[in-house]
């Protein structure tokens, strides 16, 4: 069974990275005679051959553990808590966060929730949420957008944001379509009032650009800014692995005053805690 799994595996994920056996071997370096024994489970691989494939086939550290075991090998990447990384991984973040004011940085999980935030994040998100109480649990950043409790009724040109964000999450679902919690969200952004129908289905005719623009709006207070998500580069541990951290510039000078006025109001010398937004 744990032969007929792991070939049933890596024939899934070949398919899903859309390469013949062929392409594979000579990404990977491998006979394509072996990669056929492979797949059809006359042949057993070693464990370099498992992980010279996955890396061939760019499998996320996660599926990769789940690969691992189907081939009768201990799992290899961990996943500590975030409070049980390395302490020089928690000094970079920290110092990530707080080098980033009086400008947001915050730091997302593999769903887009938010697990630590800067104050200048804390004091931007909290100017611009319909509910208050809205912020008093996990802060989701789809849910930020797209729930009226959240930012969603002052954010400028929301159709077009919104979409920009839909179609991001379309591709990273059909990436990793075992990952639930991903597909979950989805389905709960598209169950909000108001989001067409046609968003319901992938759009691959839009851009997939490395930047977003997002400008707030309330009370005379106007905000702009253009964000940038950036992941740890070979991070072999899936904690870090999963983790993403969405930086705010300012968009123009007005914006980078007001920013500096809500730090001024504000102590700004420690980063929030990991519980805080």
């Amino acid at each position: 069974m744990a032969d007929r799994l792991f070939s049933a595996l890596l024939k899934y994920w070949r398919a899903r990275r859309g390469l013949t056996q062929l392409d594979l071997a000579l990404a990977a370096d491998v006979s394509a005679r072996h990669l056929s024994f492979l797949e059809s489970g006359r042949a057993s691989p070693s464990e370099a051959m498992v992980l010279r494939l996955l890396a061939a086939l760019d499998v996320p550290l996660r599926d990769q553990n789940d690969v691992l075991r189907a081939a009768r090998f201990a799992p290899r990447y961990a996943e500590p808590a975030l409070n049980q990384l390395a302490p020089a991984i928690q000094q970079a973040i920290d110092r990530m966060l707080a080098q980033q004011e009086p400008y947001p940085l915050t730091l997302l999980d593999s769903g887009y929730t938010v697990v630590r935030a800067n104050r200048a994040a804390g004091a931007v998100f909290s100017r611009f949420v319909a509910d208050p109480a809205f912020l008093a649990q996990p802060v989701n950043l789809f849910a930020l957008v797209f729930d009226p409790r959240g930012a969603r009724p002052f954010i400028h040109d929301w159709a077009q944001v919104a979409r920009r964000m839909v179609a991001r999450l379309h591709r990273e679902v059909l990436q990793r379509p075992d990952a639930a919690a991903l597909a979950s969200l989805l389905d709960q952004v598209l169950a909000h009032p108001d989001v067409p129908r046609a968003w319901r289905q992938p759009d691959f005719s839009r851009v997939s650009e490395p930047t977003l623009s997002l400008v707030l709006e309330r009370d005379g207070l106007r905000l702009g800014f253009f964000t940038v998500l950036t992941a740890f580069s070979w991070p072999q541990q899936i904690t870090l692995d999963e983790l993403r951290l969405e930086s705010y510039f300012p968009l123009d000078e007005a914006t980078q005053r007001a920013c500096e006025q809500l730090a001024a109001r504000c102590s700004i010398a420690q980063p929030l805690p990991p519980e805080a937004l």
